[in-house]
């Protein structure tokens, strides 16, 4: 039997800020700029991820001016795109923190990525 919530008050901040980023891929792809990939490739190679899953959060997280699409062309290639953390992105970072030192401190076997 699946239950559903009660409280699905779309008002709710953290109701509506789950809408936004509450999914895994997401965080982990937020997690991954932090650290200075920026570049689809990368983001890809660091995650794992199917490319059409990354392609659809990138897109979700741009929409949602949380980061921005810079394009970049490397000498003989065609322009490609890049993502840069704005400033409602960069908010995010004491919510990524504080999840990690919580993993850290309460889920065995955790470690901080290299």
């Amino acid at each position: 039997m699946t239950t559903t919530p009660r409280n699905t008050d779309s008002r709710c901040p953290i109701s509506a800020s789950l809408e936004v980023v509450g999914e895994k891929w997401t965080l982990l792809i937020l997690r991954d700029v932090y650290r200075g990939l920026h570049r689809f490739s990368q983001l890809e190679r660091s995650l794992g991820c199917p490319k059409a899953l990354l392609a659809q959060r990138l897109r979700k997280l741009v929409d949602a001016g949380i980061l921005a699409k810079e394009s970049y062309r490397e000498e003989g290639q065609r322009a490609r795109a890049a993502y840069a953390l704005t400033a409602k992105g960069r908010d995010l970072a004491p919510i990524l923190l504080t999840l990690q030192e919580w993993g850290l401190k309460h889920v065995d076997g955790t470690r901080v990525p290299r």
